[in-house]
């Protein structure tokens, strides 16, 4: 199958075709998980979903795309009752979902079949599907792991940087939708900035952020102690004394 559209994206994928659209999931609050694309050109550092697929690290960041996703999503949903969660393995909105768009397809069906729907992303371009979502059962997630962008092109170099996650929440706030913030993982990379980094996030306008410690994954670790970044429990509990103190809700993932 050949896809148009190279002057919006002309990175490395592979199409290829799933089995199935939607997967039980076993996160809370999610019956279901969605993952347009397998892969990530993000190439976190931190990520450890290249582990729990068994894909090798130097493949990780060549986009899988699932050609047949959409229908096979039309054939599942009438026996799918409960909430979709979209980007549990994958950022369902990574730059390839500019020239594919089967994000905002799959999106398409699910809000003309009134789903209820969770997006997880690291990614401003899901402002393009404002039209959708404001009409959309759902809640939001938007993750920000730091706001340096030296330590953003150095961690997570394919993802926009913090600045435009923040403008994004923003946004979505002011359009009313369920939107929350995503700090994590929480690293060492964060001492010292824990009250600038909740300043910013709460000045969205965002009333809940969801902690996420940093994962020690083997391949993982490796990774992040080259460049001397790991894991901090005292970080992610002064983020968390600095957001109550501002009167959000805290909470942890899992």
């Amino acid at each position: 199958m050949e896809f148009s559209g190279k002057e919006k994206w002309d990175g490395r994928y592979v199409v290829t075709e799933c089995k199935r659209a939607l997967s039980p999931s076993g996160s809370p609050g999610a019956d279901y998980s969605l993952n347009p694309y397998g892969g990530c050109e993000h190439g976190c550092l931190y990520c450890y979903a290249q582990e729990l697929t068994h894909i090798p690290w130097e493949d990780w960041r060549v986009v899988k795309v699932k050609s047949n996703i959409v229908n096979r999503l039309d054939k599942e949903l009438p026996n799918a009752d409960g909430v979709i969660c979209i980007g549990t393995v994958t950022d369902p909105y990574q730059k390839a979902e500019s020239r594919f768009e089967l994000t905002r397809q799959c999106l398409t069906r699910l809000c003309a079949n009134k789903r209820r729907i969770h997006i997880d992303t690291k990614s401003d371009l899901i402002l393009r599907d404002l039209d959708l979502l404001k009409n959309a059962d759902g809640d939001f997630s938007l993750t920000i792991t730091t706001l340096d962008d030296r330590i953003s092109k150095m961690t997570e170099p394919g993802a926009p940087l913090p600045e435009k996650r923040l403008d994004a929440m923003r946004e979505m706030v002011s359009e009313g939708l369920r939107t929350y913030a995503l700090i994590g993982p929480v690293t060492n990379a964060l001492e010292g900035k824990e009250a600038e980094l909740v300043e910013a996030v709460a000045s969205t306008g965002v009333k809940r952020i969801y902690l996420d410690k940093f994962r020690e994954r083997p391949l993982l670790k490796q990774r992040m102690t080259r460049i001397g970044i790991g894991g901090s429990p005292a970080a992610l509990e002064r983020i968390r004394a600095e957001g109550r103190g501002k009167g959000l809700e805290v909470l942890n993932v899992f």
